[in-house]
């Protein structure tokens, strides 16, 4: 796209000479610190900064446009003036969508989503050159900037799109448009804004208004809701899940659980069978891998790349990511969290070796049930007979009563606070330990995480 392109996308007003007017932008950030020559500077004002006070570092770092809602104080380079720099992005990311010949895989669901999009893009990358979401780029800020990162030399790109309201997945898709629509689940999240369960997959499936004409939708099985999806816009949907009954195409048996190892399964499709080997612990992740298997074989890949792919896939911080230090294994998982990606979690810590430690803290946006959703992870605790709850927040208290209900032998420590827990917290554990560490995001308990690992 040339900076001329841009600017019709968006309506904005060019401002500069006609030869720049022609030439193409290397990418695009908001940050001024990644700004390298021939890039454009997205302005965006934040609560706390406003990147329109940067403008004149960003020429002198080689930048070649800006966008922005003010006029440069001076006037030393290239600028597109919009009235909203937000709304612009999401404009230019939908119009440089269209340009694109390659496949989009676009990814949704209440949990799993980033270890799903992970597993995707490890097989894809097997025969493909793949772009993927970074990091936690999936919202309405996010998504156009993983788009504006598809490269000439990228063969299929794979994005993530996160919701918390009705209306946000339809703008996200707009932008994405994808190919195939992947959705892991319905869960219990983002309550406060969706209702219940039926909300959320109303707000989930928006995705569906703008998949492209031939698209194919390939959804979780396994799911109560997304199994009443049998066809998306006029074509059948593929189903995956744990075992073959109900209509599903891909599906796993023969399941073995390794504990901290990972998994194995022999996963069955239309095309045949393959014992694989996922190197990523927890049940979900056999899931992951059926999800991952039916985007490789709707775009052409051969069950050997497939298995190549899942086996090689491997997962970030903060998504079930075990660190070892000092003898201890400690499950980092602590991005973000509901009541179904808890319930995941303390499933993997229950098949850990030596004492077992669940540190949590508390869920957000669970709306109107959040007191016996807090106390239904705490039963949960109790049941797989973890030996030690360390408890941090306001409505954590009921993680307390859950697991001391269900299993008296549990011990049990509450926190009012994140900082009076860690205090505790790093005197009691020792070598052996197994460690899951889980909390939303607001808890900032990746400073937990920093607690057990310092030297």
């Amino acid at each position: 796209m040339t900076l001329g392109e841009i600017a019709k996308a968006c309506g904005g007003l060019y401002v500069g000479t006609e030869e720049s007017k022609t030439l193409p932008f290397q990418g695009a950030t908001m940050d001024s610190r990644q700004v390298e020559p021939e890039m454009m500077f997205i302005a965006i004002k934040g609560e706390r900064v406003d990147g329109h006070n940067f403008i004149s570092q960003v020429y002198e770092k080689g930048a070649s446009c800006v966008l922005c809602e003010n006029a440069p104080e001076e006037n030393t380079g290239t600028y597109i003036q919009v009235p909203s720099t937000l709304e612009a992005i999401k404009q230019i990311a939908a119009y440089y969508r269209q340009t694109l010949t390659i496949p989009v895989v676009g990814i949704s669901g209440s949990v799993g989503k980033t270890s799903t999009k992970e597993m995707i893009a490890s097989v894809l990358a097997q025969k493909y050159k793949v772009l993927k979401t970074a990091g936690n780029f999936n919202n309405e800020l996010g998504l156009p900037l993983t788009i504006f990162g598809i490269k000439p030399e990228h063969e299929v790109a794979v994005l993530e799109m996160g919701i918390s309201d009705f209306g946000e997945m339809h703008r996200l898709a707009a932008m994405a448009n994808p190919d195939i629509c992947v959705i892991t689940n319905i869960g219990l999240c983002h309550l406060e804004n969706l209702g219940d369960r039926d909300g959320v997959l109303r707000a989930k499936t928006e995705m569906f208004d703008h998949m492209t004409k031939g698209g194919v939708a390939i959804l979780n099985g396994d799911d109560d809701k997304l199994s009443l999806c049998e066809t998306v816009n006029g074509a059948p949907t593929i189903f995956y899940g744990k075992d073959g009954a109900e209509g599903k195409e891909i599906y796993a048996t023969e399941v073995v659980n390794l504990g901290f190892e990972g998994m194995e399964a022999t996963i069955h499709t239309p095309s045949g069978s393959m014992r694989v080997k996922i190197s990523i612990p927890g049940e979900h992740n056999v899931t992951n891998a059926l999800a991952a298997t039916g985007v490789g074989l709707k775009l052409g890949l051969t069950l050997e790349e497939i298995k190549a792919g899942i086996e090689s896939a491997k997962t970030i911080a903060g998504r079930t990511n075990v660190i070892v230090h000092k003898g201890m294994h400690i499950i980092d998982d602590c991005y973000n969290a509901n009541p179904i990606s808890m319930a995941a979690a303390i499933e993997v810590l229950a098949h850990a070796k030596g004492r077992t430690i669940a540190v949590l803290g508390d869920m957000g946006e669970l709306g109107e049930d959040e007191v016996a959703l807090h106390y239904g992870v705490g039963t949960k605790v109790g049941e797989k007979g973890i030996h030690t709850l360390f408890a941090a927040g306001t409505l954590a208290q009921e993680y307390k009563k859950g697991a001391q209900d269900t299993n008296p032998d549990c011990k049990v420590y509450y926190f009012a606070t994140r900082e009076e827990m860690e205090n505790v917290l790093k005197t009691y554990v020792q070598e052996g330990d197994s460690i899951l560490i889980k909390a939303s995001h607001f808890m900032d308990f990746p400073k937990v995480v920093d607690v057990l690992t310092q030297e």
